[in-house]
């Protein structure tokens, strides 16, 4: 068993960790309860995005905050019970949106997302899926100068750290997304750095497919049990059916359900919150069409051209995982969405729902859980998992091979949280 690898979690961040695993010579078993893409790396905008350098809590939060705190904006609502339980992890967020804590993670994320980059191109051509992607970025739409003026910092740092940008105006924009209402957004920043796919689950569902095709091993059932087996460095995993087996190691890459899991199987307590989030796919009216996903900054939500239709997703709610589906956001931007383009009928009766994990410091947990040999996490990623899971695969795979890893892994260390 010396060379055995269980990777718990079947989403981007899961599947990129066992095909690195894999190409590095270990035996790998990918375990997950449902087909592998279809949890949180399904509901997402598909971008790969250098932008998403900076995190919710950025200096900028402190002048937004009052406004946040009436929880009536559609970018952000949360749960006050929800944070009454979790002032730690509140306090700790906000802490963290001061320039120095924010610099280090906007440095360590711009780094895991370029090294991302690179792997996903690499990963789209072996699954024979690079006709998935589209390198023409994406756009930051403005309802007034105002709102452009008042992003100034985001763009200075963008260009601090090389981030390639295009201030458009309404008739730029025109020429390059004629779908949109003409005249409704004065001023667009067009971040070219960035790429996306059509279908972010689909590719989820491809990458673990090749994993299987090069002799991985996909096992399609709940984990229901963790424990020390044997030595010190061995597991044994209770599967949902009763069965047991035995591996070396443990890579806990189960998204906002990774902090339940560790405190109920080995009594580990990670901060975390979840942001919940919906997304609708739609048809357009008259032939209308997006060549990128957009973002409106004043109407919160992305939209994004998708195989399924155009994907519309909500603003941000904070709330326990299991909590009751609330529609008010997605309404909101659907509302906001149809004054911008001509959407059509909704494609599903029921939108998706789904909740990302963030830590305090907005930056995953990536390396060897301390004081339990043998037990790896990669979880934490908050909303750009999927622009951050193969970057964070190959940085695991070098620390478990004990190599020097290509980005510096001491902001993504469990023992930030852990003890």
């Amino acid at each position: 068993m010396s060379n055995t690898v269980a990777v718990l979690g079947a989403g981007m961040v899961g599947v990129s960790c066992a095909l690195e695993l894999q190409r590095r010579g270990f035996q790998v078993t990918l375990y997950e309860r449902r087909a592998p893409g279809q949890e949180t790396s399904y509901g997402n905008a598909g971008v790969i995005a250098r932008s998403s350098l900076i995190p919710f809590n950025h200096p900028g939060l402190w002048a937004s905050l009052p406004n946040l705190l009436r929880n009536q904006s559609p970018q952000f609502r949360y749960s006050p019970s929800f944070l009454a339980r979790n002032l730690g992890w509140a306090t700790g967020f906000l802490a963290r949106a001061r320039p120095q804590p924010f610099e280090e993670t906007a440095r360590a994320l711009d780094g895991l997302i370029r090294l991302s980059t690179t792997e996903h191109q690499r990963l789209l051509g072996l699954a024979g899926e690079r006709h998935r992607l589209r390198d023409n970025g994406w756009l930051f739409l403005y309802r007034s100068q105002a709102a452009y003026d008042a992003g100034a910092a985001g763009r200075a740092v963008f260009e601090r750290y090389g981030v390639r940008t295009q201030g458009l105006d309404a008739a730029e924009l025109q020429g390059l997304e004629p779908g949109l209402k003409h005249g409704l957004f004065p001023r667009t920043l067009w971040v070219q750095d960035s790429a996306s796919v059509d279908s972010p689950g689909a590719v989820t569902e491809a990458y673990a497919r090749l994993f299987v095709a090069q002799g991985g091993r996909l096992v399609c059932s709940p984990v229901q049990g963790l424990a020390r087996s044997g030595s010190p460095a061995a597991w044994q995993l209770r599967l949902n059916d009763g069965t047991t087996a035995q591996t070396d190691r443990v890579v806990v890459a189960l998204g906002p359900w990774s902090a339940g899991f560790l405190k109920e199987q080995l009594g580990l307590r990670v901060p975390m919150a979840f942001e919940r989030g919906y997304h609708r796919h739609f048809g357009a009216e008259g032939g209308a069409t997006l060549g990128r996903p957009v973002y409106d900054t004043g109407g919160a939500y992305v939209l994004s051209p998708m195989a399924q239709g155009l994907r519309l997703t909500s603003g941000v709610e904070l709330t326990d995982l299991d909590a009751p589906r609330n529609p008010l956001q997605l309404a909101l931007a659907e509302e906001a969405a149809r004054q911008a383009f001509p959407l059509g009928a909704r494609v599903e009766a029921e939108p998706w729902m789904g909740s990302r994990p963030t830590l305090p410091d907005s930056r995953p947990m990536i390396g060897a859980a301390p004081g339990q040999p043998g037990l790896w996490l990669a979880f934490g990623h908050q909303h750009i998992g999927f622009s951050t899971g193969p970057g964070t695969a190959v940085l695991l795979g070098a620390l478990m091979a004990g190599e020097t890893p290509a980005i510096d892994a001491s902001p993504f260390r469990p023992e930030r949280f852990l003890r």
